[in-house]
């Protein structure tokens, strides 16, 4: 039997918090308070952001705009995982994971049980906030899964006991870590990053199954699979690196299914994810206000049913 959490799930709807921590490209603070205000007229009410993202960046601007809002109104999702310590003698170098900031900082794997509160603790300090709605071990396989989930994630669970934080989960890019959180029962959320998508569906049928047999919900980011779905036009990226020429065939050839049917590329990868049942919430990315204020009119139209028997009858997807 799976465990009811109606009352910690987020809505239907989030923004993702890369862009905050400058991922690729630096903005500035006002840009960044832009683009939140953005997203909160149009309705978003949930916010996912991490200590990785620019190194403790995303948090600190979410956590300065949040505060000029009611705190019932909104959900806040963060992960733990990696703690942020200075770097000795640091000399100007710029961090070297993918955001334009400084590197004075390091990220330091850390999934004991004192290292995920400290964690917590660290991120409410940046968002100031005295608690987060969601917690997420943040890619455990990356160091090392079954010692994370040996140790973090009992650790999470908890803090859920004792009130301190209101769901729990993992966000990952791999499908193993999914399952092995999914399958201890405890997990209310999933936060499945580009593995439920229209190019990539690797959580079916194994996590989805499983999440079904023990009622826990997914959230579905990078739906865009880092930018391929958004336009492949003039494609940048797939999964944060180069475009393999057999995707950007499979994307084209999908474009054109949904062309037939009136609907754009990126509209189609927004609701994609959402169809199942489990798929609590979509989260998008963003690095410009005219960016959420399109993906919000997005997940707003309807999709003619026509479009998904078709991509599923030229083999497109599942």
């Amino acid at each position: 039997m799976g465990r009811s959490v109606t009352a910690a799930l987020p809505p239907v709807m989030g923004l993702g918090g890369a862009s905050l921590g400058n991922l690729g490209t630096a903005m500035s603070d006002a840009e960044a308070a832009d683009l939140l205000a953005t997203a909160w007229d149009a309705g978003v009410r949930h916010f996912d952001t991490a200590p990785h993202y620019g190194l403790g960046l995303s948090e600190r601007r979410l956590g300065r705009f949040l505060a000029t809002k009611p705190r019932d109104e909104f959900v806040v999702s963060t992960k733990v995982g990696r703690l942020l310590r200075p770097v000795a003698g640091w000399q100007g170098e710029q961090d070297t994971e993918g955001f334009v900031v400084p590197g004075d900082l390091r990220r330091e794997w850390d999934f004991t049980p004192d290292g995920i509160r400290t964690s917590l603790e660290e991120s409410c300090d940046r968002l100031g906030l005295d608690a987060v709605d969601i917690v997420y071990l943040h890619d455990p396989e990356r160091w090392d899964l079954a010692a994370a989930v040996t140790s973090g994630w009992p650790a999470l669970v908890g803090l859920r006991a004792a009130g301190t934080v209101g769901a729990i989960g993992v966000g990952s890019m791999d499908t193993e870590a999914l399952l092995a959180v999914a399958r201890t029962g405890d997990a209310d959320l999933l936060m499945v990053a580009g593995r439920y998508t229209l190019l990539d569906q690797s959580v079916l049928p194994e996590v989805v199954d499983v999440c079904s047999r023990t009622g826990t919900r997914m959230v579905a980011a990078a739906v865009f699979n880092s930018g391929l779905l958004a336009d492949t036009t003039s494609p940048t990226t797939y999964d944060y690196g180069e475009v393999p020429a057999a995707k950007l065939e499979t994307a084209r050839r999908i474009a054109a299914v949904c062309a037939a049917h009136g609907v754009d590329l990126p509209t189609a990868a927004l609701h994609y994810p959402l169809r199942d049942e489990m798929v609590q919430s979509v989260i998008f990315g963003a690095a410009q206000p005219s960016q959420v204020r399109q993906n919000v009119d997005r997940l707003t139209r309807r999709i003619p049913p026509g479009l998904w028997s078709d991509l599923a009858e030229q083999g497109l997807v599942p």
